[in-house]
């Protein structure tokens, strides 16, 4: 019987004229000899590919033709458009200009013996509000522009459903009015702000391509509460550019949408408007899906990539073999960079096969569940694909710079894996307090976002799609919904920081101690 002996690979260059990329190629030849790593990398990419359709598997009340048309803006994002608006048309160019001396608030506290709501003052909610819009027509989702004062984050200017800018500070109040202004020119209005009608500020500019040459313009009020709540705003020294005609009321959306129809009153100078609903992005919590559910296997692939990141450094640590390589490259940072680029190029590859095939395949299956989509650019869905590789590319490096310092290879998989996944795990579990500061029994939502900022796990934000909106009232701003507290590059980046100064250890332990 004879014996087989593997013989270690050794490059036939020379050490001192050894390339990196020689470098580089012996140790994916190292990678792709080892079965075990390579049918690893490959379950992987099926395992996220796979769970799409778990991810996809989403309740919904209604189904197919069941379900009511979801209003979607002008971007094609799904939107809330239910509010009460006083209109009048307007066709051309015109400005709109109202003083808001008052805007107060009820709260609905049970129903009445008419059926209807029974409301209560005290109910002002942060973001009620009532202004002056010019929007394309009365339908829900149609173009606007609007400058309004809010119940407690004071003047915005707000169009198209996604676009936010703060104007003055404070609440409004007879003594501390608001004069509110729109100037529409063709397809761009400005809004302006002033606290005594005659010094103006310009608080933004909005164009809305393709508005129509007849719009509506007028003013409005809406409290977001699920309907449960209503605004009224008091307006003076209203001024109309275009020959005023008789206000029409509108409850956009329809008064089955709004237990509490709105309504304007007029007298003494004076024209009170009070209404129910919202205007904002439908971003709230499970009130829309991201595409982002489609990679959600992305944590089976980075446990693929930590395991083999570690073993590819480790495993040399328990077999010795490790002698061999620092003998065959004695300059230890060169080999240490080496495998990095190696393991990082092949868990980038993977990611980016698995991120490829679950992207579309995600839009198709989560389209069909019946909740609505927020839409997603081309250049976002490639930010998620190449963003989804490189997090298993940095990940893998990690855990090969942690298994460099540890040597050991269960030790080095579970360090990784408790810096990545368990603050992530952490910021899942919603907070138990009256605040965002306080909890009890679980993490406040400060301290969830903290730990999305400064951990490894702070790389899932590359994967973001929806955008996080202040004005959308109710959303919590956690991964079960798909918000992170960073910029998608930027958390990204975060991780990147996490595997260079383990990369910086690793390299000063290797060259201390001994093989």
């Amino acid at each position: 019987m004879t014996t087989r002996v593997t013989t270690p690979y050794r490059s036939q260059v020379t050490a001192g004229r050894e390339s990196f990329w020689h470098l580089v190629h012996a140790e994916w030849i190292k990678f792709r000899s080892v079965r075990g790593w390579v049918i690893t990398m490959i379950v992987a990419i099926a395992a996220i590919t796979a769970f799409v359709f778990l991810a996809s598997n989403v309740s919904s009340s209604c189904s197919g033709s069941a379900c009511p048309a979801q209003p979607t803006g002008p971007g094609g994002e799904p939107v809330t458009d239910v509010f009460y608006f006083a209109h009048q048309p307007l066709t051309g160019n015109g400005t709109i200009t109202v003083q808001i001396t008052s805007l107060t608030g009820q709260v609905g506290v049970g129903q009445g013996a008419n059926g209807q709501p029974q409301m209560e003052p005290g109910g002002l909610q942060p973001w009620s509000k009532a202004g002056i819009i010019i929007k394309e027509n009365t339908s829900q989702g149609s173009a606007y522009a609007a400058m309004m004062v809010t119940g407690s984050n004071g003047v915005r200017m707000q169009w198209d459903y996604v676009n936010d800018i703060p104007g003055l500070t404070g609440s409004v109040s007879a003594s501390s009015p608001r004069w509110l202004r729109l100037v529409r020119t063709g397809d761009t209005i400005t809004g302006y702000d002033s606290a005594d009608g005659t010094r103006w500020t310009l608080v933004g500019t909005a164009t809305l391509p393709g508005l129509t040459s007849t719009v509506q313009g007028g003013l409005f009020a809406a409290a977001p509460s699920n309907g449960n709540a209503t605004a009224t705003g008091v307006f003076r020294h209203i001024g109309l550019s275009w020959p005023a005609t008789r206000w029409t009321g509108t409850n956009v959306g329809g008064v089955e949408n709004v237990p509490v129809p709105g309504s304007l009153r007029q007298g003494d100078g004076t024209l009170t408007v009070t209404g129910s609903g919202d205007i904002s992005p439908l971003a709230g919590d499970g009130a829309v899906l991201s595409l982002q559910r489609a990679l959600d296997g992305t944590f089976l692939g980075l446990i693929a990539a930590i395991v083999v990141g570690a073993m590819f450094m480790t495993a040399e640590y328990r077999r010795g073999l490790i002698r061999v390589s620092l003998a065959a490259s004695p300059r230890r940072g060169r080999l240490l960079a080496a495998k990095a680029v190696a393991i990082g190029g092949v868990s980038f590859v993977t990611g980016l096969i698995a991120a490829a095939l679950a992207v579309p395949l995600g839009a198709r299956t989560l389209a069909r569940t019946g909740v609505p989509l927020w839409p997603v650019p081309a250049l976002t869905e490639a930010r998620m694909v190449i963003g989804t590789a490189a997090l298993l590319a940095v990940a893998a490096v990690l855990a090969l710079a942690i298994g460099t310092i540890l040597r050991r290879s269960a030790t080095t998989v579970a360090a990784v894996i408790v810096v990545t996944f368990i603050p992530y795990l952490l910021a899942l579990v919603p907070p138990i307090g009256p605040g965002l500061g306080h909890s009890q029994g679980g993490l406040s939502l400060v301290g969830r976002e903290w730990l999305l900022r400064i951990t490894p796990a702070a790389g899932f934000s590359v994967q973001q799609v929806i955008p996080r909106f202040s004005q959308v009232t109710g959303a919590i701003y956690t991964p079960n919904w798909g918000y992170y507290p960073l910029a998608p590059w930027a958390g990204f980046a975060v991780e990147c920081a996490w595997a260079a100064a383990a990369l910086i250890l690793a390299n000063y332990l290797l060259r201390r101690r001994d093989a």
